[in-house]
């Protein structure tokens, strides 16, 4: 680094310019935008002026950087950065956005992790001195090379950034949706309605529209590998899936709901396999409503079943929870046409993640 660089510091005196924090996930933002306010205080006028396309190394340890993170400065022109980065700039032979793309590969983690002298402080900063990282050694390809590399990163950047805004509009306009095409009372419609403004509105407590439900009992210490999923809490919070010797007892149509813990009313949809003991399944019946329908219902009221429907001062869905539950529902008719859009909605919202997950990959 130290062959290909030269260490930018100090301003000089204008201090109106913006005020910029690195977030190891997120890049740069405004002090304001991440803190909501201007943390620099009195240390203003000792920040650093950073340029567009100067980098700053944020030697602070984080879940998504544990050895710091590298970013060039590209939406603005001039900028005041904390005087604890490692601020510097390149030789023009060599590409700004290579070299923070170098670094977020983790492929340079192995050298830092070398240089630390000890512990994080206590403001979260690796003790990773400016002259230790200008050690830090790199392979870079000729000029050409790394402007190509530099444009189709650029390219899968600006990808992810509009898949992200498409994904935020769906969630919205589902979320809009769901607010307006489900009725809350009997006397007054929702806003939104696929036949006739008309139409009647039932309501039941969610039990009299079950034909079972049940409480899941797997106990993983007396499994033994198998073909049939098992969920639990852990693995419905991201761990990998498992597979166990028990017989299937739910029903991809079934409702289940996490019953206890710090997510209790967490409603979910579509699994098939053994049930842990902190989920609950709910089957309805298809003769009286659409079970996707009723579980959309559920879903977008997960907090009201958090905050009214637990036991007091414990995360845990109360014992009578669908005999007291409201249900609204419309005809068979619109119940179906309802779940089918928010069901379309799902599967754009599925993919658009999928896209994101996939150009990340890439990146």
């Amino acid at each position: 680094m130290g062959e290909i660089s030269k260490r930018v510091r100090n301003n000089d005196g204008r201090m109106n310019l913006p005020l910029l924090t690195i977030s190891a996930r997120y890049g740069w933002m405004t002090q304001q935008s991440r803190f909501s306010a201007s943390i620099a205080g009195r240390e203003k006028k000792n920040y650093t002026l950073l340029e567009k396309h100067q980098l700053s190394y944020n030697h602070g340890n984080s879940k998504v950087a544990i050895y710091g993170t590298v970013y060039e400065l590209t939406n603005y022109d001039e900028a005041l950065v904390p005087k604890v980065y490692h601020s510097f700039s390149l030789t023009p032979e060599n590409s700004s956005k290579f070299i923070e793309s170098y670094f977020h590969t983790k492929k340079l983690d192995a050298q830092l992790r070398k240089f630390i002298a000890s512990t994080a402080r206590m403001d979260g900063l690796l003790n990773i001195s400016f002259d230790d990282f200008m050690k830090v050694k790199l392979f870079a390809p000729e000029q050409c090379e790394q402007s190509k590399i530099s444009r189709i990163i650029n390219l899968i950047e600006k990808l992810i950034t509009l898949q992200q805004r498409k994904l935020e509009i769906l969630i919205k306009l589902k979320r809009s949706f769901l607010t307006k095409s489900m009725a809350n009372s009997l006397d007054k419609n929702p806003e939104l309605y696929f036949n006739s403004a008309s139409v009647k509105w039932l309501k039941q407590k969610l039990s009299d529209l079950t034909i079972k439900e049940f409480k899941g009992n797997t106990k993983l210490n007396d499994t033994k590998p198998g073909k049939t999923e098992y969920l639990d809490a852990e693995r419905l919070n991201g761990n990998v899936p498992l597979f166990i010797d028990k017989p299937i007892n739910t029903l991809k149509s079934d409702i289940l709901i996490l019953w206890d813990g710090s997510k209790a009313g967490s409603v979910y949809y579509g699994f098939e396999g053994s049930l842990g003991s902190t989920l609950k399944a709910i089957r309805l019946n298809p003769k009286l409503v659409n079970s996707f329908f009723v579980y959309q219902q559920l879903k977008s009221k997960q907090d009201v079943i958090f905050n009214k429907y637990r036991t007091p001062n414990i995360p845990h869905v109360i014992k009578n929870f669908t005999k007291v539950y409201p249900i609204y529902f419309p005809s068979m008719a619109v119940q179906n046409k309802i779940a089918r859009f928010l069901g379309n909605l799902d599967t754009l919202i599925e993919i658009l993640n999928f896209k994101n997950k996939l150009a990340t990959g890439l990146k």
